[in-house]
């Protein structure tokens, strides 16, 4: 399989399957593809930023007091998340790297570049989506964090879903699956189809982590069809809506 080419979609695109691979505050439309009246697919135009309402801040601060879980004892700052505090899509990783812990935001390495680069086929951008991890501190050595660190930090992660109230969770990577749907399965069998977990209110699509992908590019076609589902789904559930 060739490998995809991780480009955004202009209107005159053929479908997506054929490519290769706060009250108030604006919401983030599906990307890709937003149906117009007409039945035809328009690209979205940006938002504007949306303030993040004072329950979110004050999670932000919560969190950034925490000392749950041994974590805290080598982590520079806290990495509570970033993007749009009202969007429709949630991407959620594992925890942050050792960059990711110097500057205070997910996903900014290499990873956080494939992941902008699979933001941008998608029409989608750090602005239109909201991005978070399992853990808030940095595990030591970039190691995946454990059972009871997952344990400590997954009701704040829980609650910003809560608030945030996205529409669909991308789960990327066996880590962020696994501890958002609570189960031990691989990524290989949870990918594919959408995941409704009663814990949960918006439903969770699980595709393979950036870096993941950076190790084995010959998966990102696989990435491409679960990025392809989550725009489908996304369309579907935003049509229900009356979005």
């Amino acid at each position: 399989m060739d490998m995809p080419v991780w480009t955004p979609r202009s209107a005159d695109d053929p479908p997506v399957g054929d490519a290769p691979g706060s009250e108030g505050a604006p919401r983030s439309r599906s990307a890709g593809r937003p149906p117009t009246r007409d039945g035809s697919h328009a690209p979205s135009s940006m938002p504007p930023a949306a303030a993040a309402p004072p329950e979110l801040e004050a999670l932000r601060s919560k969190v950034a007091a925490c000392t749950a879980c041994a974590l805290h004892s080598g982590r520079r700052q806290t990495v509570f998340g970033v993007g749009n505090p009202r969007a429709d899509w949630m991407f959620v990783g594992e925890g942050p790297g050792e960059e990711e812990d110097r500057r205070g935001e997910p996903f900014v390495g290499r990873a956080g570049k494939l992941l902008d680069a699979m933001l941008r086929a998608m029409q989608l951008d750090r602005k239109t989506v909201y991005i978070a991890n399992i853990v808030k501190c940095r595990p030591p050595n970039n190691r995946n964090p454990g059972l009871d660190e997952a344990a400590a930090c997954i009701p704040y992660l829980k609650r910003q879903i809560e608030l945030i109230a996205p529409r669909l969770i991308v789960a990327l990577g066996a880590v962020a699956a696994q501890r958002l749907l609570e189960t031990d399965r691989p990524v290989g069998a949870m990918r594919g189809k959408l995941h409704h977990a009663a814990h949960l209110e918006p439903p969770v699509l699980v595709t393979y982590h950036p870096a993941y992908l950076l190790r084995s590019p010959g998966q990102k076609g696989k990435a491409w069809e679960d990025l392809q589902l989550a725009m489908r789904e996304m369309d579907a559930l935003q049509e229900n809506s009356g979005a």
